[in-house]
């Protein structure tokens, strides 16, 4: 783990993995994750990445920010950059991590986007009318009064009920991989670290990501990567696996896989990092 202190003397941390001097690719991970949770270990090695998997504010090691915004979240990546001599960085975020990584290539930090299984901005006309009535009535809470609905996931929220949220949206083929004896219990790690400050990272991060995103995904110029699999059923992610995304994007290229659900950031891993290289 490494930490920096940001303008505010607040702490922000990460974990690495592969080329530790090699071209930077910053990590936006999923809901309530923190630490390091790896993925195309061998391939990033053999093309120099340095792999930097980075704590939201509040979750792992990183310090909670009642006011955590988008903004203050790319501020926390421009200070790592500046940390490691970098001025823009490669980005992949999965699942919750998207809009984050989104917000980095519409700040110009990103020389790339790569989106995998990752959440759309859910009140967007075009993605709101294909939610489930449960998402639906959370994400029009999210905008008509955000702070009690921050506070309620605050209160109920933790690293297991979350664990069992992530089996109960997954398909089939996507339980045989969370819930394997070799992956289950590093994914269970992960979130125990998000969790280790308590619930409220997480909870601020889900209201940043369900309510409407303050940049224009029109206004990316950098080079954006969706990737879905076909067979995710997460309520919570893009409901038309990219495709509105793709759309709004100018310089979006859209990647499906048939045979696959959530998880192609471990199954497919080779195939998106190499579009970095």
């Amino acid at each position: 783990m490494k930490t920096v202190h940001t303008a505010q003397n607040h702490p922000v941390s990460w974990h690495e993995w592969c080329a530790p001097q090699g071209r930077p690719v910053i990590i936006c991970p999923g809901a309530g994750m923190a630490g390091a949770l790896p993925f195309g270990e061998d391939h990033a090695r053999q093309s120099d990445l340095r792999m930097i998997s980075v704590d939201r504010a509040g979750l792992g090691n990183s310090a909670p920010d009642t006011a955590k915004s988008f903004t203050s979240w790319c501020n926390d990546i421009r200070t790592i950059l500046a940390h490691i001599g970098a001025e823009t960085t490669d980005v992949i975020g999965f699942s919750q991590g998207a809009p984050f990584a989104l917000a980095l290539g519409a700040s110009n930090l990103a020389r790339t986007v790569s989106v995998v299984s990752g959440q759309d901005e859910l009140c967007h006309p075009a993605i709101f009318s294909l939610l489930p009535e449960p998402v639906a009535a959370m994400v029009q809470r999210a905008q008509s009064d955000p702070e009690k609905l921050e506070a309620e996931m605050t209160e109920f929220a933790t690293a297991d009920w979350l664990w069992h949220m992530i089996e109960t949206m997954s398909g089939e083929q996507d339980r045989l991989i969370y819930a394997s004896e070799d992956f289950a219990p590093a994914y269970k790690a992960a979130l125990n670290a998000g969790f280790q400050q308590g619930a409220a990272g997480y909870a601020r991060d889900t209201i940043l990501a369900i309510a409407p995103w303050p940049f224009k995904l029109e206004d990316i110029t950098c080079p954006v990567y969706l990737w879905y699999g076909l067979k995710d059923i997460s309520p919570v992610h893009s409901p038309d696996f990219g495709t509105s995304l793709s759309k709004r994007i100018k310089n979006a290229q859209l990647y499906h896989f048939e045979d696959d659900g959530s998880a192609i950031l471990w199954t497919k891993a080779d195939e998106i990092l190499s579009k970095l290289v």
